[in-house]
C-alpha cells in the first residue's frame, strides 16, 4: 500500500480530474469507479482495476477486502479522499480502469440507441434497463451525454459493465442496423399494448429513445417500423425518457421470453 498525504500529488490530481470532469476519460483513457457497490459489479463482471484507491478509515475496516487485485493500492487521508470525489456524500473507496472507445456496431443484436440524451441520470437509467431486459448493445448518437461520465456510472448502478457501449454514432450506424427500428412519440401511432396483443413488436429489435424535450429526430422517426404511444389513462402531457423506455424494453423482452 502507498499512503499520499499531498493535494499536490500528481495520481490525486489525475484522480481529481477522472472524478469531476465529464469527459476526461475519453482523453486519459481511463475511468474513475467510485464507492465499493459499483466496484463489487465491475468485479463480478470481470473488470480488474489499474489501482485501488482508499480512505485510511476505509483500510483500516476493509482493506484486506480489497488487496491483490493489483500492486497499486493508495491510503489517502478521509478529508484528501473527500476533495476529489464528485459525489455530495463521497464514497470511501474507488477504482482506476482502463478504457478503451468501442467502435464496431453489431447489426444484428438487440439495440438501444440514445438520441442526444442530456440528462445523465436519465442516460444511466436507461442503461440499467437495458441489460435487465436483454439488450446487450447501446448506441449513443453523437450529443448524447458522456457514457462513462462518473455520473452516468452512478446511474447505471454497474450496468456498464455488461454492455457493448459505443458512443458517437451517426444516423448511418442506425440505419445499417439489420434488426427493426422502433421508436416512440407522445401523440401519433398505435399504442404499445395494442402492437404487442396483435403480435407485431418485433423481436429481436432497435428502440430509439430521444432527446427529452426534442424527441427523436426526424432522420430516425423515418427509419421506424412503428413508432408507438404508451397509454396514459391518468392524462400526464408525456412520460420521463426513463420511465417510457423500461416500459418498451419490458415490452420486449416479454416477447423474446
Amino acid at each position: 500500500m502507498k499512503p499520499i498525504t499531498s493535494r499536490d500529488n500528481p495520481h490525486v490530481k489525475l484522480w481529481r480530474r477522472l472524478a469531476q470532469e465529464t469527459t476526461a476519460y475519453r482523453k486519459v483513457e481511463q475511468f474513475w469507479l467510485e464507492g465499493d457497490h459499483l466496484c463489487r459489479a465491475a468485479l463480478e463482471r470481470g473488470v480488474r482495476p489499474l489501482q485501488v484507491v482508499m480512505t485510511e478509515t476505509f483500510q483500516r475496516e476493509q482493506g484486506e477486502k480489497w488487496m491483490g487485485l493489483t500492486d497499486q493500492v493508495f491510503v489517502l487521508p478521509d478529508a484528501l479522499f473527500d476533495s476529489l470525489s464528485g459525489l455530495e456524500s463521497p464514497a470511501r473507496m474507488g477504482f482506476v480502469v482502463a478504457w478503451g472507445a468501442e467502435t464496431q456496431v453489431l447489426p444484428d443484436q438487440p439495440t438501444v440507441v440514445l438520441d442526444r440524451l442530456q440528462d445523465a441520470g436519465n442516460v444511466g437509467a436507461i442503461l440499467r434497463c437495458a441489460s435487465a431486459f436483454g439488450y446487450r448493445q447501446v448506441l449513443a448518437v453523437k450529443g448524447t451525454a458522456a457514457l462513462w461520465s462518473p455520473k452516468v456510472l452512478r446511474a447505471g448502478m454497474g450496468a456498464h459493465f455488461g454492455l457493448k457501449l459505443v458512443e458517437s454514432v451517426s444516423e448511418a450506424h442506425v440505419a445499417a442496423l439489420q434488426v427493426p427500428i422502433l421508436t416512440t412519440s407522445s401523440h401519433e401511432g398505435p399504442f404499445l399494448h395494442d402492437v404487442l396483443r396483435r403480435g407485431d413488436l418485433p423481436s429481436p429489435c432497435a428502440w430509439v429513445f430521444g432527446h427529452e424535450g426534442q424527441g427523436v429526430s426526424e432522420a430516425l422517426m423515418a427509419m421506424a417500423r412503428h413508432s408507438v404511444r404508451i397509454a396514459q389513462p391518468g392524462g400526464e402531457e408525456s412520460l420521463n425518457v426513463a420511465t417510457a423506455a423500461a416500459i418498451c424494453l419490458h415490452a420486449s423482452a416479454t416477447v423474446a421470453l
